[in-house]
């Protein structure tokens, strides 16, 4: 019963607190239901949605740095591969080079080669066609010699000699003959 009588007590002076500050139970009832509609309605179309919109950004950022990390990364890859390429490239391009001289050095030695070899084929021909010319000057040489060589023989039959001369004009013409040909 104590606690009754508390209790009672308790409710006593609750009703002088209200009474001396001018509230009355009724009205603070309807103010806390009012309260509890506006708190309701400002919750269910005001905050709400704000905290949706909030949550909504939120995640859009967060998509957002998760892309940005993304293509930082896809970046960084794109710059690695960038510079693999380039560097392929690169030898690519020095075993290209490499490939030119050694053919262009090919070529400057097979034309070297047939040059000399064309030279070589001018220089035997020439030597044939000295050759040919020196033969043809011989027999000239020889015709004209023997020409003179009957010529003079004519000349000298044409005279009556002695027989003592016609062998010296002879041996003489024979040795003459001789000296050509060497």
């Amino acid at each position: 019963m104590p606690a009754i009588v508390a209790a009672a007590g308790l409710a006593d002076r609750f009703h002088d607190i209200l009474d001396q500050f001018g509230i009355e139970p009724k009205y603070l009832l309807m103010q806390v239901i009012s309260f509890s509609i506006l708190a309701f309605v400002l919750y269910r179309f005001l905050l709400k949605p704000v905290l949706a919109t909030m949550g909504e950004r939120q995640r859009q950022i967060d998509a957002g740095l998760r892309y940005a990390d993304e293509m930082k990364a896809k970046l960084a890859q794109a710059q690695e591969e960038s510079v693999a390429i380039a560097k392929q490239a690169q030898l690519d391009g020095s075993k290209l080079i490499d490939e030119a001289r050694r053919t262009a050095k090919e070529l400057s030695d097979r034309q070297q080669k047939e040059a000399i070899d064309r030279a070589n084929d001018l220089i035997v021909k020439a030597q044939q066609a000295i050759e040919l010319e020196h033969k043809r000057m011989m027999e000239e040489a020889r015709t004209e010699v023997a020409r003179l060589v009957v010529t003079t023989t004519q000349r000298v039959l044409a005279r009556e000699l002695s027989e003592a001369e016609r062998s010296r004009y002879n041996t003489a013409a024979a040795r003459e003959l001789t000296e050509i040909k060497s």
